[in-house]
């Protein structure tokens, strides 16, 4: 466990005002300049002006009153106003050390490990066995994962917004919010975030993932654009490379957002009749053996339908292909799988990111 340090507090830059109408009913935040010394001290302006000021955005709330909690509500922590990973890592509880061990020093006397020359990575701190690896599988410490990051949080390029631990350490994660956000259809609010995490299971090391979150209902959009949309970063020591590593991953991050945008607008405006959101949903859970012994697929496409009829944020998309895509995103974020834990690393890593960009894939063809 690091040694707790005192962090040098960063001072507000600007307030949040409160959201704005235009006549065409395009909605828009407005924030106040509080930067003591700033020659635009006290201006009242949107958050382009902002950051041709280099100024920090500061965290602005939905604009949609009685949203729900975010799939990942009480299984993170919130940071605020911090500069670097190693901060991040330590308010959240995630600076802990994991290191390598041969397996037969750590298994039990009743399951042995035979001769392998396999390898337990584990806790230091609570000695717990977070996975099984290979002999050339080196940790990649907390700390350390996303130090590359920095460089975008200390420019203003990014925020450090939630940190949390999934399976006792196996992953953690950081979600970090990039400026500005998706208008669809002018009124319908998507944020732009990245989800950076580390494992210490074998699964994977440094990941980063493009993860857009419609405001309304805390959707997570995972969507995948000619085979991207997730990056692996290459963990260096090397301050230059991380540099680069980072401004390069700004730039394939706003390009993909760029993409995002037209095609989350073509699917609103793609309007769907009946017969083929039934043809849709059924495409997306079909009735064939994969279904049996899971949750039953009939039971999902109810569901599905439903929520496509009521869900939260139904009334700015009914009648559209947006509506049809965002149906399905909130019911594996908020009612696929009963343990909120598991159903947070479904949605992140595993089945239900996988029904997401089914999805995401189908509604494409379709618009």
């Amino acid at each position: 466990m690091s040694t707790k340090t005192n962090r040098p507090v960063r001072t507000s830059e600007a307030e949040f005002l409160g959201w704005q109408k235009t006549d065409l009913n395009e909605i828009f935040p407005l924030y106040n300049i509080v930067k003591a010394g700033h020659p635009s001290y006290g201006s009242t302006v949107c958050e382009e002006t902002l950051r041709g000021f280099n100024l920090r955005t500061p965290r602005t709330p939905s604009p949609f009153p009685g949203v729900g909690p975010a799939p990942w509500h009480n299984l993170g922590t919130e940071l605020i106003d911090l500069a670097t990973a190693a901060e991040a890592i330590e308010v959240a509880g995630l600076d802990f050390t994991v290191v390598k061990k041969p397996l037969k020093e750590v298994m039990e006397s009743t399951h042995s490990a035979g001769k392998s020359a396999r390898w337990a990575t584990v806790r230091t701190d609570t000695g717990e066995v977070l996975g099984i690896v290979g002999g050339k599988y080196e940790p990649v410490q907390n700390r350390d994962a996303f130090t590359f990051f920095d460089r975008l949080v200390g420019t203003n390029d990014a925020i450090y917004e939630t940190a949390g631990v999934l399976g006792g350490g196996k992953r953690i994660w950081i979600l970090a919010k990039l400026p500005g956000f998706i208008k669809v259809h002018n009124q319908d609010i998507v944020n732009k975030y990245l989800l950076l995490s580390n494992s210490h299971d074998g699964s994977s090391q440094v990941r980063v993932k493009l993860t857009p979150i419609r405001v309304i209902c805390n959707n997570t959009l995972t969507a995948a654009l000619q085979g991207a949309g997730e990056i692996r970063v290459r963990h260096t020591l090397n301050a230059e490379e991380d540099i680069q590593q980072a401004l390069s991953l700004l730039g394939l991050s706003n390009i993909l957002y760029e993409q995002l945008n037209v095609i989350f607008n073509r699917m609103s405006l793609k309007k769907i009749t009946d017969k083929q959101l039934l043809d849709y949903v059924k495409a997306l859970v079909p009735d064939n053996g994969d279904n049996k012994g899971n949750t039953d697929g009939e039971e999902i496409r109810k569901t599905v339908l439903r929520l496509y009829e009521s869900g939260q944020g139904s009334d700015l998309s009914h009648g559209t292909l947006w509506g049809a895509f965002n149906c399905v995103t909130e019911y594996t974020d908020h009612a696929m799988d009963g343990d909120p834990a598991i159903r947070l690393e479904s949605n992140w890593f595993g089945k239900g990111e996988q029904l997401k960009l089914k999805a995401f894939q189908l509604a494409q063809r379709l618009i």
